[in-house]
């Protein structure tokens, strides 16, 4: 096992080091150092003299990739891809383009994304697999064909609607819960109870449809209709038998979304207002504060890769046949 991981996290590097470059090489090509600063000076008839200032400020003076002024051994060291991205691979995000502590940034802000983002996910999962049984459990009935039309209904809406639609009517209409904002401690529950349900059932017509094409397959088994057939009781059938061996692929696309959640939502934060992550990511991408953007890319690589290993190691825990060598 400890050999397994170990691998897995030496393979991880050379992917990390390829969407570091691919990062900077996007950004880059839509964005130059000088229309960067235009964009944090303000300024669109700003002079060059500010233009320059800023970015020796901010160390966006240098070329990008090779530096044909300096001699060998400071050619490739003393540019922008150096200074700003090769320290990420040893986590120093340093400082972002408006001079702020990009660490502590996101020490700071992970909170609230976590606040919504874990009840959003849990209470999610649930309803969605409880939902999945029980269409399986109600099969080739008017209840299967109600319950997957309003799941395609559901998929077929944006987030967006949902979001405006409930801060119309339980927050602007109603009084319910306040209509965006965020506070520290308990406080904060009345701002988040409209956000988690907002991605709660966001998410049922996708999660639901998804759990149940898995449990079908699982349902057509010969071990399952040996358990009908010795009279076993559906509850017992779905919950001890259909609920356990449909576990292996359910973890697939859950235990690999574990370690992204405190990356946030960039739409629930933004139409909330909540100061997470991901209404971070996206202030720093309006902002073309390349600094923010690439730790940000990057964290969610190294999170993603985690959640891989994760949903691998997790497959022995259900299931002991399978091993890690």
């Amino acid at each position: 096992m400890l050999a397994y991981i170990f691998r897995r996290f030496v393979y991880a590097i050379p992917i990390l080091i390829g969407v570091n470059i691919l990062t900077f090489i996007l950004f880059f090509m839509v964005n130059t150092p000088d229309q960067m600063a235009r964009v944090h000076l303000g300024d669109k008839h700003v002079t060059q003299d500010a233009i320059d200032n800023w970015k020796v400020q901010r160390g966006y003076d240098k070329p990008l990739f090779i530096n044909a002024q300096q001699d060998a051994t400071n050619m490739f060291t003393d540019t922008i891809f150096f200074e700003k991205s090769i320290k990420l691979l040893a986590f120093d995000f340093g400082k972002s383009d408006e001079g702020r502590n990009i660490m502590s940034d996101i020490k700071e802000r992970m909170w609230p994304s976590l606040a919504v983002q874990i009840p959003t996910f849990v209470i999610g999962l649930l309803v969605n697999i409880c939902f999945a049984l029980l269409i399986v459990m109600f099969r080739a009935s008017l209840f299967e064909i109600t319950a997957l039309t309003a799941c395609v209904a559901m998929l077929s809406i944006s987030s967006v609607f949902y979001i405006i639609g409930g801060q119309f009517f339980f927050a602007k209409l109603w009084n319910l819960v306040p209509i965006s904002g965020y506070l520290s401690g308990m406080e904060a529950i009345s701002f988040l109870i409209l956000p988690i349900i907002i991605g709660v059932i966001s998410g049922v017509g996708s999660g639901t449809r998804l759990y149940r094409t898995i449990f079908i397959e699982e349902a057509s088994r010969d071990y399952m209709r040996t358990a009908r057939a010795k009279g076993v009781s559906e509850l017992s059938i779905l919950f001890k038998h259909l609920l356990p061996n449909g576990m292996i692929p359910i973890l697939t696309s859950v235990v690999v979304v574990i370690p992204t959640l405190f990356m946030g939502s960039l739409l629930i934060e933004s139409f909330f207002g909540i100061p997470g992550l991901g209404s971070y990511t996206l202030d720093a991408i309006q902002a073309q504060d390349f600094a923010v953007v690439r730790c940000m890319v990057f964290l969610g690589a190294c999170l993603y890769i985690v959640g891989l290993l994760l949903t691998d190691i997790s497959y022995t825990l259900v299931d002991p046949r399978v091993k890690l060598s």
